[in-house]
């Protein structure tokens, strides 16, 4: 950090590139997880902080970095590896731009991530789609730069007639206020990491969704729901029916439809 906020104060652009962006570092630990540097990073003037969620994003941080006058510029990646994103391009030179969009002018909610969790929000968007609820995606790279696009530009992305916002990012949700609002939500890391595979940690710690499960399957089912019934974070479930299908279903296990008959169903 020493050399970081040096090179704001002087207006020196130099290029941090720092390889342990979240919990996805996995193995190495809590000690290695930066759960609140980013927030850190992100609080010091005159200082670009770039976490991109894919190939194209990260090309776009290195121009950015490499145009820079007076202000360094931190590349913030993810060790595991990531899919390219069908929607990231050249906006990310924006800082934030929409990266999935809703059918709807103004959308239903707004899905906002960085990194390896925008994938995470995209899929969250098919998800929510199924139960008709028509959601934005807005991919995050850079903070910093986004601050400095117009008024017009900001509300392109974020319209503040859309009040259901949701952050999601394997960090401290530390500077995603001015975005959630007070009406939203968040899906970040409430405490440090732990040890294990990256995999394993995003599904601990919440950062994950479950399925497409039968729903007619009652012993896969009852499974599925009492795995998120003790866990402490939010998890997505989806579950597929097949209209019809719920009657055949209640008569073979009645039991399970707590004391109704078939007939009720």
């Amino acid at each position: 950090k020493p050399m970081a906020r040096l090179s704001a104060i002087m207006g020196v652009p130099l290029t941090f590139v720092l390889s342990h962006d979240s919990i996805g570092v996995g193995e190495d630990g809590p000690t290695h997880e930066p759960i609140e540097q980013l927030a850190m990073l992100r609080s010091l003037p005159n200082f670009n902080v770039f976490r991109p969620c894919d190939a194209i994003e990260t090309e776009a941080a290195w121009y950015a970095a490499i145009k820079s006058d007076r202000t360094p510029t931190a590349l913030v990646l993810s060790r595991q590896n990531l899919a390219p994103m069908p929607g990231s391009s050249r906006d990310a030179l924006k800082g934030g731009y929409v990266i999935d969009d809703s059918a709807k002018e103004v959308p239903d909610v707004i899905l906002m991530a960085s990194g390896s969790e925008v994938e995470l929000a995209v899929e969250a968007k098919k998800l929510l789609a199924g139960d008709g609820i028509d959601a934005r995606v807005v991919s995050m790279p850079c903070m910093d730069i986004f601050e400095t696009q117009s008024d017009e530009y900001k509300e392109s992305v974020l319209p503040k007639a859309c009040r259901k916002r949701v952050a999601v990012e394997a960090l401290s949700d530390f500077g995603w206020g001015r975005y959630v609002g007070l009406d939203g939500a968040y899906v970040t890391m409430k405490g440090f990491g732990a040890s294990g595979p990256a995999k394993q940690l995003f599904e601990y710690f919440g950062f994950m969704y479950l399925g497409p499960i039968d729903g007619h399957d009652i012993p896969l089912l009852e499974k599925y729901l009492n795995y998120c019934k003790r866990s402490t974070k939010p998890i997505l479930l989806h579950i597929l029916t097949k209209k019809g299908k719920g009657l055949e279903v209640a008569m073979r296990n009645p039991e399970k439809f707590h004391g109704a008959t078939p007939y009720d169903i």
